[in-house]
């Protein structure tokens, strides 16, 4: 079977987190991913959080699954030309480095569309033009300058970034996004583009909802916020959405760190959550029974639901608000995700054997696509494809010789 991207060719000229994160979804879609590598170090975080001597780390295989790796000095006269003639026989470049770096080494925008005018050139930057454009940003300054940070967190607790890399692989996602566009009407137009991704862009895209309860607070208090006072600005709100429908994570049994379960209370579902916790009353009490009567009384009705709550394990709780229709999930640590058989079923945790440092578990691809199924592959060894990709190109074997001889691959 065909892959979607099949005879799509990527030259990856990322590294640490934001680029390669697209790329490997390019990779898994059926894209030939050219991964390129300083000579002697390469991506720098194959170093990085290193768990086994000697292997790549965990931080590099989880990001580089099912791409080609080939080792060039970007600084050498003959590595150069090897990169011009892979971006002559390439559809996308995508490069996360510093602003101007690739400039200053004579790889311009415009440079890649003398080699092939074809070529989609995807840059990714933590900020977009304007006063920080030329500063740099990782994962967490991405999160606070583009608004996640602010919002997240309890009300009379710092602001919080989150656990999840909407910074860095966001910015991923959000970039191959651009990347599909652009070969897309590179089928009718015939020609290549730059896509442009700002980090801090990505993150105020994906918080959205903030700016939209902002805009909100111009007429008055947040009222489906659980906050007492409010200021000027969108307030941080604990677990609470913000939205509609009020939310919160209630402990569980045995109470580890853990054992909550998170539980919505929308209009239909008032009446079986009371009968669960034995407060029947509440159903057609005039101060509970309708979401307008609840609403000064937020925090009071989810702690009733708690005491029923602490009584069962968090999976338990899951079941019974399930059978009644009432929309909730387990707050689930990193280690039941880990131990959830069913993940492996259905390919998205994947074992995957590596020659250096044995079996690990991958996470799959999120995107499933029925023609085009994902077949998870390790992460390439440093400059493991050199020689064959330069043959590819048109290198003869004492041409090989000569450029490892002179560390120009």
């Amino acid at each position: 079977m065909s892959k979607a991207l099949e005879g799509v060719r990527v030259l990856d000229l990322s590294h640490v987190q934001a680029g390669p994160t697209g790329t490997q979804l390019l990779a898994w879609m059926g894209a030939d991913v050219i991964k390129v590598e300083m000579p002697g170090r390469g991506d720098i975080t194959r170093g990085q959080l290193q768990d086994v001597k000697g292997a790549d780390s965990l931080y590099f295989t989880m990001l580089n699954s099912n791409k080609r790796s080939i080792t060039v000095n970007l600084k050498s006269p003959k590595g150069k030309a090897v990169i011009e003639a892979l971006v002559e026989r390439s559809d996308v470049v995508i490069e996360n480095f510093g602003p101007g770096v690739l400039d200053r080494q004579g790889f311009t925008w415009e440079r890649f569309q003398e080699l092939n005018p074809r070529i989609i050139y995807a840059s990714i930057k933590g900020f977009g033009p304007g006063p920080y454009q030329d500063c740099k940003a990782y994962e967490n300054v991405a999160q606070c300058m583009g608004g996640a940070a602010s919002t997240t967190g309890w009300e009379d607790g710092p602001p919080t970034v989150t656990g999840a890399q909407i910074g860095d692989s966001g910015t991923g996602v959000h970039t191959i996004a651009g990347i599909l566009a652009a070969l897309y009407q590179r089928e009718r137009t015939g020609r290549g583009q730059r896509v442009e991704v700002a980090m801090t862009d990505a993150v105020l895209n994906l918080a959205r909802v903030k700016m939209r309860d902002q805009q909100r607070l111009m007429s008055g208090p947040l009222t489906e916020y659980p906050n007492k006072e409010f200021g000027d600005a969108v307030p941080r709100a604990g677990n609470a959405s913000g939205g509609g429908q009020p939310g919160a994570a209630l402990r569980c049994a045995p109470g580890g760190p853990n054992d909550y379960v998170y539980v919505i209370i929308q209009p239909p579902s008032w009446e079986p959550l009371m009968k669960l916790c034995g407060r029947e009353e509440l159903i057609t009490d005039p101060g509970y029974a309708t979401p307008q009567a609840r609403l000064p009384k937020i925090p009071e009705c989810f702690s009733i639901i708690e005491q029923w709550t602490m009584t069962k394990t968090k999976f338990e709780v899951m079941d019974a608000l399930n059978a009644v229709d009432v929309p909730c999930g387990p707050i689930l640590s990193m280690k039941d995700i880990y131990e959830d058989k069913s993940l492996y079923e259905r390919g998205f945790l994947v074992e995957v054997d590596h020659p250096t440092r044995g079996r690990y578990v991958q996470v799959g691809s999120p995107i499933k696509l029925s023609d085009s199924p994902v077949e998870v592959k390790r992460s390439p060894l440093l400059g493991e494809h050199t020689d064959e990709i330069l043959d590819w190109l048109g290198y003869g074997t004492d041409e090989i010789e000569a450029l490892h001889k002179e560390g120009a691959v």
